[in-house]
């Protein structure tokens, strides 16, 4: 598997730390992302909506039938919040995802977007998901929101209301489940595939991947509806929502103290290596990923 550039990879969050709020901020990462997309080799396409901007480039596969996969993240971050975790991280990954794997012969075509506007209502994926066409060849999407912080004190990860984490975190060898060491994948329960896709990407020296089946779309569960891959789960496209699991175990969520400070290095560089594996794969096969969705 192509191995991630750690330095590279920490220089993107320290570019993009910042109050990522206004007009004028947002451009700022707009041009540094698609300036980074132009050096990988991509043209990125800039797609407008009311209130914001998407970014969108690709890699055309070898296999016109084989489809499309999406690596996807949000640029923008809360008023008064540098969001460092929340989401230069998840935008650092898709740049590398986008430098690793945006040149190489596939029979997928790989896509990836950059979501403006999440932070006030998903504006972003939801204007990208609104075009039938956008969405005729995807074969599954995997969205990226927060990837960079780890806790070991004991009862410092919590789990959503009504939720039964055991038997997902024994499945992935998680032993204290109550620790957040681990990185999150969520996943639609009519799109099996693109998640197992993720517990087969995990090696030894990576942290644990708890992949979380969802049924129903979300319906019982509302706060695994927060990131950019619910608008893709309600079109019937399977996608995996990639996550440290946010303010269920971040005390800097959405607070100015979302600084590069907080982020575990090591964590995030881990994260970052099993989301290009599980693409690596994705892209490499010609299986069908559509479910009953």
């Amino acid at each position: 598997m192509p191995q991630i550039d750690r330095s590279r990879l920490w220089k993107h969050v320290e570019t993009l730390a910042g109050e990522r709020d206004s007009e004028r901020d947002r451009a700022f990462a707009r041009d540094y992302i698609s300036q980074q997309l132009q050096a990988s080799g991509l043209s990125p396409q800039l797609q407008q909506f009311d209130r914001g901007t998407n970014i969108v480039a690709e890699n055309k596969g070898t296999d016109s039938k084989a489809g499309t996969i999406l690596v996807g993240a949000h640029y923008d971050s809360v008023l008064k919040s540098p969001g460092a975790d929340d989401n230069a991280t998840g935008v650092a990954v898709v740049l590398e995802v986008a430098r690793l794997l945006g040149s190489r012969s596939t029979p997928r075509t790989l896509q990836v977007a950059f979501f403006d506007r999440e932070e006030i209502g998903l504006l972003g994926s939801l204007a990208f998901t609104s075009s039938p066409a956008r969405l005729k060849d995807l074969q599954g999407a995997i969205v990226l929101d927060m990837l960079g912080y780890a806790c070991n004190i004991p009862g410092c990860q919590k789990y959503p209301e009504g939720l039964t984490p055991e038997p997902f975190l024994n499945a992935a060898g998680v032993t204290s489940g109550d620790k957040g060491e681990f990185i999150a994948a969520v996943g639609d329960m009519e799109h099996p595939l693109l998640l197992q896709t993720f517990s087969a990407s995990r090696k030894a020296d990576l942290p644990p991947v708890v992949t979380l089946p969802v049924p129903l779309k979300g319906l019982l569960t509302p706060d695994v509806l927060r990131s950019d891959h619910a608008p893709f789960w309600y079109q019937g496209v399977g996608a995996v929502l990639v996550t440290d699991t946010a303010n269920l175990r971040s005390p800097h969520y959405h607070q100015p103290s979302d600084t590069l400070d907080n982020i575990d290095r090591s964590f995030f560089a881990g994260s970052a290596q099993i989301v290009v594996n599980a693409t690596a794969k994705l892209l490499d096969s010609r299986e069908s990923l559509k479910g009953n969705g």
